[in-house]
């Protein structure tokens, strides 16, 4: 008996100390309120303009890509989001008004922690949560956990103590459940790669017109009108935390993702794919009180779902672009400009050989006879290109060949900042199409129109301009001669080094012209 009342008072002791959180209970009108506002079409709009009415000048797409990330706190994979920028730039200006308009028992708020913090708050005190952290170095130390929470969903420790009844050292297992959404601000300009590639990185808006923008918005803020306003901030930011409060943890399906793209050419992309993949299941969640909720039986289980529209796409793939993305500008001018030219000329290739520009393959010695630049400067432009992740490098048969394929597919032209990859949302709308090449559940690969020979397997057919030559992904273009004596087809003349190449002019016909010649 004595046992069993040490134990109930520990566990009481235990409960008496642990932070309570917060049960709130919306008033009717305050709950008609909220639900009008996820109701509304423009509830992207309204966002905005609740933020922008709270104090907050430009950054919409920072504002809304953050509020988003929060939103992923219900999802069994959560965003991280770290925003960088210089000292006094506002990024934690940023990220305070992202988390007001979250309910206070939805966020956990730190400006530091130690090492082995986070492995013994309690089991449940942070699922389905945002945890923020002002500054990324005051969570230094605890970086090894914040990496294993964002990856693996929780934290598991064992740790040595005293058994309270016996005295002897005991271990004991301390785990912390996820799923967490994880928010940083920092002003390192080299952010770890480990962190780098977890995270989604907001950049700050540093330039001198928003400087002046936000310099007239502080000096209004000091009249009558702008202290009112400030006023009816307060309001706007209760309805939107109410707001969240009505925001449930539905699975969403994406009856669009089999035919979604992405870049493929590094490692982290896969990382970055699911960024986006989330991302898109973020926005249909914000809208889903304006989604059909289903019902299907799985395992006995009734499981409520809402599907993606090609519209969350849309708004998923222009907020990948600025925040993903890249722009033109960062390119110097004459490589911009050849640039536009190797794209036009690929463009323009692959549309003659019925071929996708994913499969096309060039060589240095077509981007000379294409610009009539010499090899030394073709060399820098290429190597600029490379760089920037704007072509990729694939490795000959021999040794010392190189041949490169276009990832740029034309967009940016006007400044604006781009992510290659992505998929037109008009295109989803469009009948579901097959890939003619293969066939079969198993998608075995099969010879279309006699263009291949031999076996059905691709690792044992005649190569073809663009494909690759084994399962390294090395191409199979070398230059003339080094072949293995198989007879191409006028669609394996791309590379052909008897055929010449000349710049390319949208009046002029095809420079390359069928070869009979060996590959």
């Amino acid at each position: 008996v004595l046992r069993a009342l040490e134990d109930l008072q520990e566990e009481r002791s235990k409960a008496a100390l642990a932070p309570a959180t917060p049960v709130v209970t919306l008033t009717p009108e305050q709950r008609e309120e909220a639900f009008e506002l996820l109701r509304d079409p423009r509830l992207l709009d309204r966002i905005l303009d609740g933020f922008h009415r709270g104090g907050v000048v430009g950054e919409e797409t920072n504002l809304l890509v953050g509020l988003l990330a929060a939103v992923t706190r219900l999802l069994d994979t959560p965003l991280a989001v770290v925003i960088q920028s210089s000292s006094a730039a506002g990024k934690s200006s940023l990220m305070e008004a992202i988390l007001s308009f979250l309910p206070s028992e939805h966020r956990v708020k730190y400006s530091a922690m130690t090492g082995q913090s986070l492995f013994y708050m309690g089991s449940a005190d942070l699922k389905h949560k945002v945890l923020a952290i002002v500054e990324e170095e005051g969570a230094e130390r605890a970086s090894y956990a914040l990496k294993l929470l964002q990856s693996e969903g929780e934290l598991t420790i064992a740790s040595t103590g005293k058994d309270p009844s016996t005295g002897r050292h005991v271990t004991h297992e301390y785990r912390v459940e996820g799923p967490v959404m994880i928010f940083l601000t920092t002003t390192a300009v080299e952010i770890d790669e480990e962190l780098l590639n977890r995270c989604v990185i907001l950049s700050v808006n540093e330039e001198r017109e928003q400087t002046r923008i936000i310099h007239k918005m502080q000096r209004e803020r000091q009249t009558l009108e702008g202290q009112l306003t400030g006023r009816d901030g307060l309001r706007i930011v209760k309805l939107h935390q109410n707001a969240q409060r009505l925001l449930r943890p539905l699975l969403v399906a994406n009856p669009y993702a089999p035919r979604l793209t992405f870049r493929d050419d590094q490692t982290r992309m896969r990382r970055d794919h699911g960024k986006y993949l989330t991302l898109i299941r973020a926005v249909t969640l914000l809208h889903q009180y304006q989604r059909t909720v289903q019902v299907v039986e799985h395992n006995g289980q009734k499981i409520e779902y809402i599907e993606v529209t090609h519209e969350d796409i849309r708004v998923a793939n222009r907020l990948a672009h600025e925040v993903l993305g890249r722009s033109l500008d960062e390119l110097p001018p004459q490589t911009r400009r050849l640039l536009q030219r190797l794209h036009g000329w690929v463009g323009q290739e692959c549309e003659r050989l019925s071929m996708s520009r994913s499969d096309f393959r060039f060589q240095r010695k077509d981007l000379r006879a294409l610009t009539g630049c010499s090899e030394p400067r073709a060399r820098v432009h290429l190597d600029k290109l490379v760089a920037l992740e704007y072509v990729v490098v694939h490795r000959g048969t021999r040794g010392q060949s190189f041949v490169y394929e276009l990832i740029y597919d034309g967009q940016g032209q006007e400044g604006q900042p781009f992510l290659m990859g992505l998929i037109d949302p008009d295109e989803l709308e469009q009948a579901h199409g097959y890939d003619k090449k293969f066939v079969g559940s198993e998608g075995q690969f099969v010879a279309e129109k006699d263009e291949f020979v031999g076996g059905s397997s691709p690792h044992r057919r005649p190569i073809v301009a663009g494909s690759s030559g084994g399962d390294n992904g090395s191409s199979a273009f070398s230059d003339q001669g080094s072949g293995d004596g198989a007879t191409k087809s006028s669609k394996n003349t791309v590379l052909d080094s008897t055929v010449p190449i000349v710049p390319y002019s949208p009046d002029r016909p095809s420079a390359h012209a069928p070869s009979k010649d060996p590959l």
